[in-house]
């Protein structure tokens, strides 16, 4: 269901796209398009990697229990990359702010030299169910110019998603 709007996204930005849900306590990688050879990830598709340090994984955070924060905060927050966040207040504030905006930008905290904007999806009842995102170098554009396009993008895989949930 959420392939075409991913392709979407991937046409009109030829950048990485991403589809993440949590899973054990991690971003899980379910879906990725790329073509750039020259945008380093760590995300492969079936992947599981810490939700403190990719977009889409703290936007799935930032939407997820106080419980569940603070265990993610209390089992460490390790550096992935040169920025990535490792403070316990800074990542409460970046959480608080995802939820204020309704998206969140990452640069270089998974990988040097990617940044990311992610948007949440939601399901029938309002609830994150999962984040895409889109990847590109860092640097390379504004990041805020893709949020327009990845929140466009998550909120019709939202509308689509409300026929297959259970009431």
């Amino acid at each position: 269901m959420a392939l075409p709007f991913l392709q979407d996204l991937y046409e009109a930005t030829h950048e990485v796209v991403h589809l993440v849900v949590m899973d054990e306590g991690k971003a899980l990688y379910i879906e990725r398009l790329m073509s750039r050879p020259e945008v380093q990830v760590q995300s492969r598709v079936a992947r599981r990697l810490p939700l403190h340090a990719a977009g889409s994984g703290k936007v799935l955070l930032a939407y997820s229990p106080p419980e569940l924060v603070e265990q993610v905060i209390a089992a460490g927050l390790p550096k992935q990359a040169s920025r990535t966040i490792t403070d316990s207040n800074v990542l409460r504030r970046e959480l608080a702010g995802i939820r204020t905006t309704g998206y969140g930008v990452s640069r270089d905290e998974m990988t040097d030299g990617a940044s990311s904007v992610a948007a949440p999806v939601r399901g029938a009842d309002g609830e994150v169910i999962a984040a895409i995102s889109v990847v590109l170098p860092s640097g390379s554009r504004d990041l805020q110019a893709l949020v327009p396009a990845v929140s466009l993008a998550a909120a019709g895989i939202s509308r689509g998603m409300r026929p297959f949930m259970m009431p």
